[in-house]
């Protein structure tokens, strides 16, 4: 419709080396991942972006909702203008480079505002709700596609004493925080607070037990000019919660320590952490 050309790049080998086999890998270290994090990393914004510099592309446009500010001669990932759409918490792995050469044109906009001006152009633009789901994961059947892609071995599940309350078909079913299919009745709920991948152990307990004020983080990239001492951020350790107050200490130069004000529920090993200043990304990691 517009007259430009149109190339299609085959990523299928590298997806399925730096994001498929990483998923995996990570559930069976009994971790929960992030697979888009990783993607906008490696594939979208290393490959595709490599594979555009080849063709004499100076810069790569995406349709994420987010957007980038400079300050202090550093490129600053920031949220969306939309912020139920905002996408900046799947982009904190990206570098100054990569940002350096990406335009995220509909980060200013509301997402109606796109609608109508495809409308307007005459560009078909679909109003069927957006999938929520990982890409690879046919309709989001997460426990079917670990069971057909992963060998699995059924362990016990336990309390936190020890004690022996059932039994569990294969730790990368479970996640921390989980609540339903466990198959335990002892009149009361219980949640998945552990797991233990060297024993084939599921640790369950009262909700309490979810609750923590410090994690670890690994892998640390900073927006910002690396701090040499501690910061104060909101910290988001998922994508759907609305963040958190906190200190960020830096361990050294690819981790920190992160201290809530408040504890929060269900700190989960393998998701990101995203630290904000107001509408700024700072900095993000995966959690230990």
């Amino acid at each position: 419709m517009l007259g430009i050309e149109h190339r299609v790049i085959d990523c299928e080998k590298e997806f399925e080396q730096k994001v498929i086999s990483n998923f995996l890998s990570e559930y069976t270290k009994a971790r929960t991942p992030n697979p888009c994090v990783i993607c906008n990393k490696t594939v979208k914004f290393g490959l595709l972006m490599e594979s555009a510099k080849e063709m004499g592309c100076d810069q790569l446009t995406t349709g994420h909702y987010a957007q980038i500010h400079e300050r202090q001669g550093r490129l600053i990932l920031a949220k969306a203008r939309d912020i139920d759409k905002d996408q900046s918490y799947f982009l904190w792995m990206l570098s100054q480079k990569q940002l350096e050469h990406a335009l995220f044109p509909l980060g200013s906009y509301e997402k109606q505002k796109i609608r109508e001006i495809a409308a307007d152009l005459g560009i078909e633009s679909s109003d069927k709700p957006e999938s929520q789901e990982i890409c690879f994961v046919p309709q989001g059947h997460y426990s079917q596609y670990l069971k057909n892609n992963m060998i699995s071995s059924d362990g016990d599940i336990i309390d936190i004493n020890g004690k022996i309350l059932g039994r569990h078909r294969g730790i990368v079913n479970y996640t921390i925080g989980q609540r339903e299919r466990l198959g335990i009745a002892l009149g009361r709920p219980l949640y998945v607070i552990g797991l233990d991948p060297s024993k084939d152990l599921v640790i369950v307990g009262d909700d309490r037990y979810l609750y923590k004020d410090v994690m670890d983080v690994s892998d640390v990239n900073w927006f910002i000019k690396a701090p040499q001492r501690q910061v104060k951020a909101s910290v988001k350790i998922r994508n759907q919660h609305k963040g958190s107050a906190a200190v960020i200490k830096p361990l050294d130069g690819k981790t920190a320590r992160i201290i809530f004000l408040e504890k929060q529920r269900a700190i989960t090993p393998g998701q990101s952490a995203v630290f904000y200043r107001g509408n700024l990304v700072i900095g993000g990691g995966f959690i230990k």
